[in-house]
């Protein structure tokens, strides 16, 4: 609860793939919903993705038909940053994974945003202690890491900072809670729990496709049928992006060493531009 009183609204800064995402949960769990992305194109992008999840959801029986339009008119697309801060009692900043990026935004935040608004990070391997200590008051903030798709994955990540408060973190999960997601609370590490395991699969997979150990295919079919893995390492990684995935990786190498360098086929994909579903091509072709 934001300075002591229920969260009543909410700002996503970022209307792409966990951007959009995140803005569904929020209006699904009964959260007005401020959308904010710079250019019109990638906010009516945002937005028809959200409509669509809702449509979906309609058609599954998750929500009922004559819902649809209360659901829909909680959400508030916007390229106003300083209007979706100024209205927002929680934000939830959702902007690709760089850190100068994720710093401008809360300049923004600090400049246009109540004083009593909490603030959470959608980063999955970023430092929230970096990001809170360029505000003011940094113990309302701490990490909110979501999953993709956000609409059908269960978990969310608390990332507690060095100096994120009791009552943020609480807030957070009780945020979390509306949205229909489950909580882990992680002290501040890199890549925090999730992201620095499938990190690691990921990369492996990489190096046993170089190597020639086996194909693509068999080696995300080994660990959906021998480990019970939802999804292969190519499939997730084409899901996620590989652009994000290096980066990810880059950034775990430099934190925490040789464990974490990137695999050199990794490097060799994202520099021909196969970045996976988003473009087309990855490591599967779509």
């Amino acid at each position: 609860m934001a300075d002591g009183q229920p969260v009543r609204t909410i700002a996503v800064l970022g209307a792409g793939t966990m951007g959009h995402g995140i803005a569904h949960a929020a209006i699904n769990g009964g959260f007005d919903t401020w959308l904010y992305d710079v250019t019109d194109p990638a906010l009516q992008k945002g937005n028809d993705a959200v409509q669509r999840i809702v449509r979906k959801s309609v058609e599954l029986g998750k929500i009922a038909a004559g819902d649809e339009q209360r659901v829909l008119g909680r959400l508030r697309p916007t390229t106003s940053l300083p209007t979706a801060l100024e209205h927002a009692d929680f934000i939830i900043e959702a902007a690709p994974e760089r850190i100068d990026l994720k710093l401008e935004l809360f300049a923004e935040i600090e400049r246009h945003a109540q004083a009593s608004a909490l603030i959470a990070s959608n980063t999955s391997a970023l430092s929230i202690t970096e990001l809170a200590g360029s505000l003011r008051n940094p113990c309302r903030v701490a990490g909110m890491h979501f999953f993709n798709p956000v609409h059908k994955m269960k978990l969310i990540e608390i990332v507690q900072a060095l100096e994120s408060a009791p009552g943020t973190l609480e807030t957070i999960r009780a945020v979390s809670e509306r949205m229909g997601k489950e909580t882990v609370l992680v002290r501040e590490s890199p890549g925090f729990i999730t992201t620095r395991v499938n990190a690691s699969i990921g990369n492996e997979a990489f190096y046993m496709l170089m190597e020639g150990v086996a194909s693509a295919r068999d080696i995300d079919k080994a660990l959906k049928l021998g480990l019970n893995h939802p999804m292969g390492p190519f499939e997730l990684v084409d899901l996620v992006g590989l652009d994000t995935r290096l980066s990810i990786l880059e950034y775990l190498h430099r934190s925490m060493g040789e464990k974490y360098r990137p695999c050199p086929l990794l490097v060799q994909y994202v520099k021909a531009g196969r970045l996976g579903r988003k473009v087309g091509r990855g490591v599967y072709d779509y």
